[in-house]
C-alpha cells in the first residue's frame, strides 16, 4: 500500500489547473523584463554605460533619452539596464548562500540529537536576534567594500530565517504518517530525507527564497546607496541612487533607479505570496 505525500487539496488544485491572477501575471512580466536586462543588456541599449556626452547632461527623460541623463551624459537607462546584472546577481548569491547554509543547518537540527538541536538552535536565535541590515554592514566591512561581499553578507544574513524554517518543516515531516509508515518499510533515512522530507519542506522553501530574493535586492541596494558596493563608474542600482541625490535639480536620477527597485521588489513580494497560497 503506497502513502502519498501530496495533500489532496493541493492534488485537487493541480486537477482544477492554477489560477493566476492579473497582479501576479504583471509581477511576472516586470521579473522577465529585470531578467531579461541582466542577461542581455546589450539587446535594449545600444550605448555604453560608463561614457557620455557632457554637452548632453542632465537632460530630463525623453524619446531619445527614456531615463534621462546624468551629470557627466551618460544615459541613465542604460546605466540602469548594465547595473541589473550586478543586481540579479549579487541576489542570487545571497538567497543561495541562504538556502544551501541555513537549509543544512535546519536539516541536521531536525534530524540529529536533542543536543545538537538545541546547540543550533540557539546559534540560529543568535544570527535571528541581529538585525539584518546591521549584520550584512558588520560582515561587509570585515571582507571589504566590494558587491560580491555585500551579497555574502546579506546571504548570511538570511541563514537563520532559512535555517528556521527548513528545521521546522523537517520536524513536521518526521511525524508524518507517510514518514512513519515508509521507516516501518525499511526505508533509510537517507531515503526519506531524499524522497519525502526535502520534497515537503521545498513547498515552504521555495515562497520563502524568492521574497528573500526580492529583499535582498533590497538590502544590496542600501549597502550601495550608502557606499559599501563597487565604486563609481559601477551602475548598481543603490549606487545609481546615492550619485543622483547630489542634484536636486535633475530629479529623475533618483527616483528612475528607485522606481525599478521598488518595481522589482514588490513584484517577486507578489509573485512570493502566489506561491506560497497555491503551495
Amino acid at each position: 500500500m503506497s502513502v502519498s505525500t501530496v495533500p489532496l487539496a493541493s492534488a485537487a488544485r493541480i486537477r482544477r489547473g492554477i489560477r493566476v491572477p492579473p497582479t501576479v501575471a504583471l509581477s511576472f512580466v516586470v521579473v522577465a523584463i529585470v531578467l531579461a536586462w541582466s542577461f542581455a543588456p546589450g539587446l535594449f541599449t545600444g550605448a555604453d554605460p560608463a561614457f557620455g556626452v557632457p554637452a548632453q547632461k542632465f537632460l530630463g527623460p525623453s524619446a531619445a533619452h527614456w531615463f534621462g541623463t546624468d551629470h557627466l551624459g551618460r544615459d541613465l537607462f542604460t546605466r540602469v539596464v548594465y547595473g541589473t546584472s550586478s543586481s540579479v546577481a549579487s541576489g542570487l548569491i545571497a538567497v543561495g548562500i541562504g538556502v544551501v547554509v541555513g537549509g543544512l543547518i535546519g536539516l541536521i537540527a531536525g534530524f540529529a540529537d536533542r543536543w545538537a538541536d538545541t546547540l543550533l538552535s540557539r546559534l540560529v536565535d543568535v544570527l535571528l536576534a541581529i538585525p539584518p541590515f546591521l549584520l550584512a554592514i558588520i560582515i561587509v566591512t570585515s571582507l571589504g567594500f566590494e558587491t560580491v561581499n555585500a551579497a555574502i553578507a546579506t546571504g548570511v544574513s538570511t541563514v537563520g530565517i532559512f535555517a528556521r524554517v527548513t528545521r521546522s518543516e523537517v520536524l513536521k515531516a518526521r511525524s508524518a504518517v507517510f514518514v512513519e509508515a515508509s521507516y516501518l518499510q525499511g526505508g533509510s533515512w537517507w531515503h526519506i530525507l531524499a524522497r519525502h522530507v526535502l520534497p515537503n519542506a521545498s513547498r515552504s522553501l521555495l515562497p520563502l527564497a524568492v521574497v528573500e530574493f526580492g529583499l535582498s535586492i533590497l538590502v544590496i541596494a542600501g549597502l550601495a546607496f550608502l557606499g559599501y558596493g563597487d565604486p563609481p563608474p559601477a551602475s548598481d542600482w543603490g549606487l545609481l541612487v546615492s550619485v543622483g541625490k547630489n542634484y536636486p535639480l535633475a530629479p529623475w536620477l533618483v527616483y528612475a533607479p528607485a522606481l525599478v527597485i521598488i518595481a522589482t521588489v514588490l513584484s517577486v513580494n507578489r509573485i512570493s505570496r502566489w506561491l506560497r497560497k497555491t503551495a
